[in-house]
């Protein structure tokens, strides 16, 4: 594929034939440019069968931003969809529609409230609001959802592994083992979400941090395929990068040859004003291995040093890891806190293919239209009530209780303000029977969450630094309650309408099934139902 090719196939055709083919629906209707709304917002979190998410941290909208600020249709993108015919041979896309898009073939026309990229985000709420012309937002849909749902699936796998690791240093190393170059966004996403580098240098320089890397077992065979030993690889290694030294020590026989042989050379190095950084361990037993190179490593006087763990390493093993090492070291007597504050972890498949669940159940639904000056609510219904998005225009607000914990996502009305109120009452998305009430006494702050991020195709604040990014993460994840970030069978974190925005849902569900035609029910043979 040549450059033209992938700018081609990279651009804003990057999406869904349907898109377009409802965007000339649209348009042949004369409906292309009634002001409509979209939400994004993801259903569930990420479940990983042993273990499952009980918060989400929400990445890509820069990238997204700066995707929709370049895509274009252009003549070559017109000359394209020119060529596409239907069945009967006859152009699928006629020559009026495709002079409206050249006219109008950009973003330029939405605006966009978000959630601030970085923030912790949980189910149903809507983190992206698009407004715009009916068609214009439609064709947004797939790259949106593309970017979005992945990078906040690997930021949210990243937190969880650095929760599980006890915030001790991350570096994320899956550009071997990811899809393609996508890669190269689940390495920002990780790094968004929890990882302190990576490893891959492109991405690294990008935004400004220093790539991270030992090096492979290769290194060790090559000498040993030319006759020489696994020290005279260390010490090579460590000849080339003195004080930047990270030996791989599991290659031959870990206890046996590879530590002994890496403290020979940072005793080496130390002799010569080096400080040594440390070892890694990439296979085998970890937890007792590292209880075991933590033993060698202080006995020979370098108690300083870095352990490493890596090879196929999330969120649970390393809980099992740490774990594991607590108890051993109990029943020996040994500082279980003094090596569990050495260790370090390298993670790569597990994490930028988020294994366990590869797809997070993000969804663009459209919830209103603008009609005679007023937004009118828009809804799908569905047999399943956890699927009937949340209609009309809204705001979120996250609440505060007295501890300064998150306690709910509270959805409401545009025109609503709850630290107005001396009472809220907060309403399952699903089930009538379920709410809580709230008053303003047990409520500390609260927090809208939805901000400007593009007005007409233009951004109206700068662009947040990885480090922005990183301080919101932090922060959010430092205010949920300890329930929350259990590793398994999490706290359930409250997402809930506000009375208001409840009545309004009701309304419409009820409006729209007192439209649909009545059908016999099949479980009695005779009574009329309505289906959905």
């Amino acid at each position: 594929m040549n450059r033209d090719q992938q700018q081609l196939a990279e651009g804003i055709l990057f999406t869904d034939e349907y898109q377009l083919t409802m965007a000339q629906m649209y348009f042949r209707q004369g409906l292309h440019e009634t002001p409509a709304q979209f939400d994004y917002f993801f259903r569930d979190y990420p479940d990983y069968g042993a273990h499952k998410a009980g918060f989400c941290v929400f990445a890509g909208l820069d990238w997204l931003l700066d995707w929709m600020a370049e895509a274009r249709f252009g003549p070559a993108e017109i000359d394209c969809l020119r060529s596409q015919t239907g069945r009967a041979g006859r152009p699928l896309f006629a020559a009026d529609f495709l002079a409206w898009l050249e006219r109008n073939g950009s973003f330029d026309a939405l605006s966009l409230r978000a959630v601030a990229e970085g923030r912790v985000v949980h189910p149903n709420v809507p983190l992206v609001v698009v407004t715009g012309p009916l068609a214009t937002a439609q064709v947004l849909e797939t790259a949106l959802l593309n970017q979005l749902n992945y990078q906040t699936l690997i930021a949210t796998k990243a937190a969880r592994i650095r929760e599980s690791g006890r915030g001790q240093l991350v570096i994320e190393f899956g550009a071997r083992r990811g899809h393609g170059k996508g890669v190269i966004a689940g390495a920002r996403a990780a790094l968004i979400g929890g990882a302190d580098y990576t490893s891959n240098v492109g991405i690294s320089h990008v935004l400004g941090l220093p790539p991270k890397g030992t090096h492979a077992h290769s290194m060790v065979q090559a000498f040993l395929a030319l006759g020489m030993s696994e020290l005279d690889a260390f010490r090579a290694f460590a000849e080339t990068y003195p004080d930047d030294c990270v030996l791989l020590v599991d290659t031959i026989d870990t206890l046996g040859s590879g530590i002994p042989n890496a403290i020979r050379v940072f005793e080496e190095l130390r002799r010569r004003g080096h400080r040594p950084v440390g070892i890694r361990l990439d296979s085998g037993d970890l937890a007792h291995l590292s209880l075991q190179a933590a033993r060698m490593l202080d006995a020979a006087g370098f108690s300083d040093t870095t352990i490493f763990l890596s090879n196929e390493l999330d969120e649970l093993n390393i809980w099992q890891i740490l774990t594991q090492i607590a108890e051993e070291a109990s029943r020996n007597g040994v500082d279980a806190d003094r090596i569990l504050g050495r260790l370090a972890y390298g993670v790569g498949t597990r994490l930028v293919t988020s294994a366990g669940d590869a797809a997070l159940s993000g969804v663009y639904k459209l919830v209103a239209l603008r009609r005679e000056g007023k937004w009118v609510p828009a809804m799908k219904l569905s047999e399943s009530p956890s699927k009937i998005p949340i209609p009309g225009d809204k705001r979120v607000w996250r609440l505060y209780d007295r501890r300064g914990k998150a306690t709910a996502d509270l959805v409401a009305t545009r025109e609503e303000d709850p630290t107005v109120q001396e009472e809220l009452v907060l309403r399952h998305p699903n089930e009538a029977s379920l709410q809580r009430r709230m008053r303003r006494g047990e409520i500390q702050a609260a927090e809208p969450l939805l901000e400007e991020v593009l007005q007409e195709g233009r951004r109206p604040s700068a662009r947040p630094s990885l480090e922005e990014l990183r301080s919101r993460r932090r922060a959010d994840v430092e205010r949920l309650d300890p329930g929350v970030k259990r590793l398994m069978n999490p706290h359930i974190y409250h997402v809930s309408l506000s009375e208001r925005m409840w009545q309004r849902k009701q309304r419409l569900i009820a409006s729209m099934r007192a439209g649909l035609p009545r059908r016999e029910d099949p479980s009695s043979g005779s009574s009329p139902s309505t289906s959905v």
